[in-house]
């Protein structure tokens, strides 16, 4: 190895990725700090903010955003000055790996791009760290009653984000979960419980004209040679089952369709604050 380059190594060591992957409101940032622990991972990236050691180190929450679309944009550091931010903390600390949390592995691997990161190489979903039971008690917590997770102590937020704490919490391994393999030793992190402002809105505020805002902004900042043309819904007992055509410059595989179907759902329930039944994406060649 040629000298310059072994002290390049030594100046910016291999980093790896961890993903920790899963539906809006199933319990990510909940459990982020004991996957950390386990897998001995300094740094997360939760939605906007860089969190080590329990304490906010950069960024800026996508959860005390009012705005639908400025919320997307914060928790995929679309912003400059909050992408800058970040990037800058990132060059100052020596670490070899980092967790970055998102609803698809492809919206993680796109945060990790954006912050000049290697591809997440370890993928851990939900399930696999999670229950049924526990995954749909913290959808119906998150759908019922708006409230959200930030991976940090209650101070940390209190600070710079009064306006949306609302409670705290402490997390510890329970002896039935020690059969799986990340929750082997046991662990107690405090975090802060939320209430965003964009979690408050009521189901019947929400027109057609704001889901179609909604829908173009999160596939504008997703993948921005797409263009929504039409947007139709209806509601029901199990949320909104949304139909959107979009024109693309060239042809999507099924498994593509999905991810964006996926992305927008996600989006729409975690920023939006409405509850996702289906959604289904027409997709139509520039004419």
């Amino acid at each position: 190895m040629k000298l310059s380059l072994f002290l390049a190594n030594l100046k910016h060591p291999p980093v790896k990725v961890y993903a920790l992957v899963g539906r809006s409101g199933t319990g990510k940032s909940f459990r982020a700090q004991l996957v950390a622990n386990k897998y001995h991972i300094p740094l997360i990236v939760d939605d906007g903010l860089l969190i080590k050691d329990d304490k906010i180190l950069a960024g800026k929450s996508a959860k005390q955003e009012t705005n639908f679309l400025t919320a997307v944009k914060r928790a995929l550091f679309q912003e400059i000055s909050h992408h800058e931010e970040v990037l800058n903390a990132l060059k100052s600390e020596r670490f070899r790996k980092i967790l970055i949390l998102g609803t698809s592995e492809k919206m993680a691997t796109k945060i990790a791009l954006r912050l000049n990161l290697p591809e997440p190489s370890q993928i851990i979903h939900i399930e696999d760290i999670a229950t049924k039971d526990e995954i749909d008690t913290a959808m119906r917590i998150r759908y019922s009653e708006g409230k959200h997770v930030i991976p940090v102590p209650p101070l940390q937020i209190t600070r710079n984000y009064p306006s949306i704490v609302y409670d705290s919490i402490r997390v510890g391994l329970r002896k039935r979960l020690a059969f799986l393999p990340v929750f082997r030793n046991t662990q107690t992190v405090e975090k802060t419980l939320v209430c965003p402002e964009f979690s408050k809105q009521e189901q019947s505020a929400i027109s057609e004209a704001a889901i179609t805002q909604m829908v173009r902004g999160c596939l504008n900042e997703y993948e921005d040679t797409m263009k929504v043309s039409k947007v139709t819904y209806s509601y029901g007992n199990e949320g909104y089952d949304l139909e959107i055509t979009v024109r693309s410059p060239e042809s999507l595989s099924g498994h593509m369709v999905a991810e964006f179907e996926e992305y927008i759902a996600d989006s729409l329930e975690k920023y939006g604050g409405i509850l996702i039944h289906k959604v289904r994406l027409i997709v139509q060649a520039w004419s």
